[in-house]
């Protein structure tokens, strides 16, 4: 197996997807937050002091989706037809971020959803660490992608 972002000579290049088909691509990745009880029943009480944590979080993982060609050197600019961020209690500790994403493309999205979801997880941190600073980010991952020449893949969270 080649790895395309490599040329020849084993340097770093950016994919020519000049030649590839446009379709339509979905992306879905997820990141848990983990903290302490007191911390998450003040985010849902909305008694966090730098307002409200979880709108805040989602803003952000929206816009760093629509920077990420920005921040990753290979990405490619792609115009992002929709993205959702859901940040979501699962336990009194743990919070999960999910980021649906869309676009018709040549080229995949799933750099984008996982930039989201991980800003988002940076930003709940960002909005929470005066309270606790002990959280921790984990499970950053890819739940599901379809589109392009790859197929599906999907993973059970």
């Amino acid at each position: 197996m080649s790895l395309t972002h490599l040329d020849e000579s084993g340097a770093a290049r950016m994919v020519d997807v000049g030649e590839k088909d446009i379709t339509r691509r979905t992306a879905q990745a997820q990141a848990i937050v983990s903290m302490d009880a007191k911390t998450l029943e003040l985010i849902t009480a909305g008694k966090m002091p730098k307002g409200d944590v979880f709108s805040c979080a989602r803003i952000a993982g929206i816009m760093a989706a629509k920077r990420t060609w920005e921040l990753i050197p290979m990405c490619h600019p792609i115009l992002i037809e929709s993205i959702s961020v859901d940040l979501t209690p699962i336990s009194d500790t743990e919070v999960r971020i999910i980021s649906t994403l869309r676009c018709t493309h040549k080229t995949g999205i799933e750099m984008e959803a996982l930039t989201a979801v991980s800003v988002a997880a940076l930003t709940l941190y960002d909005m929470c660490k005066a309270v606790d600073r002990g959280m921790t980010i984990q499970d950053i991952m890819l739940l599901h992608k379809s589109g392009g020449k790859s197929g599906d893949f999907h993973r059970e969270p």
